[in-house]
């Protein structure tokens, strides 16, 4: 079985290719050259394994929150391929993404992505013993309103911190502040989430899949 993932919902381009239990992964810190970089990317990381796109057998994404152009950038990658070729799709939010970033972590975790406009996207965790539970829907939300919801002692991770990290540690009792090399998605999580889903067989295919976009009136597009 062969996988190939993508998400470019922040300043990086996470890549990750997948071959019946051996994972190969690219992150390489785009900033706004992202779409530019994606194709040429993509080409050298299949030439390198010597695949055609045909080989492939699932295509996954991160699907926001995150970067409103970024997102589009990546899911309009992986939507075209899959339809061109009738295969499936695994779209996985970026908060998940994020969150996998601390699993070997036991207590709580609050992923943090700057949403602009002194807002922050977020999402609250439980970890224990590798087990990521979700407890809050995915939220755009002010700092204040986070520090209200947020757990003591939560592991916090994400670009966010480079804005709130002295607010988060004065209103957080105990948060445990993850270093920088935590705040993006990694591209072996979106494979290994997207194994467990397609081993659930929830998948889907290129006209179903939809963003998370949690700006809604900005992201209408009206006749």
């Amino acid at each position: 079985m062969k996988i190939l993932a993508l998400d470019t919902t922040t300043k990086f381009l996470c890549l990750g290719l997948y071959d019946n239990g051996k994972f190969y992964e690219y992150n390489l810190g785009a900033g706004t050259a992202l779409s530019s970089l994606l194709g040429i990317s993509l080409k050298r990381a299949l030439e390198a394994l010597d695949w055609q796109v045909r080989d492939i057998d699932y295509f996954a994404c991160g699907l926001g929150p995150g970067s409103f152009t970024g997102i589009r950038v990546g899911m309009s990658a992986i939507k075209g391929l899959a339809y061109a070729l009738n295969k499936p799709v695994i779209g996985i939010p970026t908060l998940d993404i994020l969150a996998e970033n601390v699993k070997d972590k036991d207590g709580y975790i609050a992923p943090v992505i700057d949403a602009k406009r002194g807002l922050i996207y977020s999402c609250i965790y439980s970890v224990k013993g590798g087990k990521i539970k979700k407890l809050t829907p995915y939220l755009l939300l002010k700092p204040a309103e986070l520090f209200r919801k947020a757990k003591n002692n939560t592991w916090i991770l994400g670009d966010a911190l480079m804005l709130y990290k002295q607010e988060v540690l004065k209103n957080i009792k105990g948060a445990r502040i993850m270093d920088a090399d935590y705040w993006y998605p990694k591209a072996h999580n979106i494979i290994k989430l997207a194994l467990e889903k397609i081993r659930a067989k929830k998948f889907s295919d290129a006209f179903r899949i939809k963003p998370v976009y949690l700006y809604p009136k900005e992201c209408q597009i009206r006749k």
